[in-house]
């Protein structure tokens, strides 16, 4: 039986099959929305070999309209998920142990874009007007920016009349609200696509209202810090995502390519992709994953003013965690 065994190993390695190879972990990477050039660094890294290199088999689950990637890690169904902080603390105050392991992103790309034949050039002027928001968690952002402005989210003369926006701009287009919900990388350029120029509108954006949340950081539930071998699986996963960001970085239009080549749907167009990656290396903006704390505890500062209806009760405890990144670090 050894010397069967022995054969085996020696066929094996001929064939190339021991080492590396053999040992690839597995890993699910669930993504917040469709396949697009927001997730450029994950498609990179395994399209250009950066998972396989750190002896990782990743694979990579669109999002969509009717998927929650807190509903699927809570159902095992990822391992790790792209998310907002402000979705992920609301579902951790409801007892999911969500911890945020890593942040891509270190700025917001989240506006408000208006027409300006509205009337609308401050904040203030929002007062009895009609507002498209994204809802399943990403209306957390708006409803602390209109509680901090004292608008009530009711209608009415002094309040502001919100509508469910649909993941496009035609509110804009049809004047059914007079400002809509835009990213910097996506919606916006949709409106400027449909025709109506830049300068028509006016442009808010939560960056420069004091109301920016962290967007698409890298989550785990709390039990998986636990195990030290996928701490280590976590690290290395982490440490190749960002060096598939830095080559989008340095390589957008070849990034906005294999974006493409990975949208099974054929809805996403090369102009689109291309403009999208420019955009969201601006957002990036050369992080090598670590999550600034101070922004995290804006974050949760921006969530706990929300009025009488904040998103968070209390300040969470153990939200966010650099062992990852730590161990990241030390790898050569």
């Amino acid at each position: 039986m050894r010397k069967l065994l022995a054969g085996a190993v020696v066929a094996l390695a001929g064939l190339g099959l021991t080492g590396p190879t053999m040992a690839q972990d597995a890993l699910t990477l669930q993504l917040k929305w469709v396949t697009q050039g927001q997730f450029a660094g994950y498609y990179v890294a395994k399209e250009k070999g950066f998972y396989e290199e750190a002896g990782l088999d990743v694979t990579i689950k669109p999002g969509g309209p009717d998927i929650a990637p807190e509903q699927v890690i809570a159902g095992g169904g990822a391992d790790v998920i792209v998310d907002w902080m402000p979705a992920a603390l609301a579902a951790r105050e409801k007892g999911l142990p969500l911890v945020n392991i890593a942040q891509p992103f270190k700025k917001s790309g989240m506006e408000l874009t208006c027409r300006k034949e509205t009337g609308i050039e401050k904040p203030e002027d929002f007062k009895g007007k009609t507002l498209g928001v994204w809802f399943s968690g990403n209306e957390y952002p708006f409803l602390s920016w209109m509680s901090k402005l004292g608008l009530s989210t009711e209608g009415g003369p002094d309040g502001v009349t919100v509508i469910k926006q649909g993941f496009n701009v035609d509110p804009l287009i049809q004047k059914q609200a007079d400002c809509i919900s835009t990213m910097t990388y996506n919606e916006y350029w949709q409106v400027i696509d449909a025709g109506i120029p830049e300068e028509e509108l006016t442009v808010f954006k939560y960056e420069d209202q004091g109301v920016a949340t962290l967007e698409d950081g890298l989550y785990v539930l709390k039990e998986s810090l636990n195990d030290p071998a996928m701490v280590d699986k976590l690290a290395r996963f982490v440490k190749a995502s960002m060096k598939g960001w830095e080559y989008a970085a340095e390589n957008p239009d070849e990034a906005a390519q294999i974006v493409l080549d990975n949208d099974m749907t054929g809805a996403q167009t090369e102009q689109h992709q291309k403009r999208m990656v420019g955009e969201i290396n601006k957002l990036v903006d050369g992080s090598d994953g670590t999550l600034d704390t101070a922004s995290a505890e804006n974050t949760v500062e921006v969530l706990m003013g929300g009025g009488s209806d904040p998103v968070i009760t209390k300040q969470p405890e153990g939200a966010w965690s650099s062992v990852v990144t730590d161990k990241m670090k030390e790898m050569q």
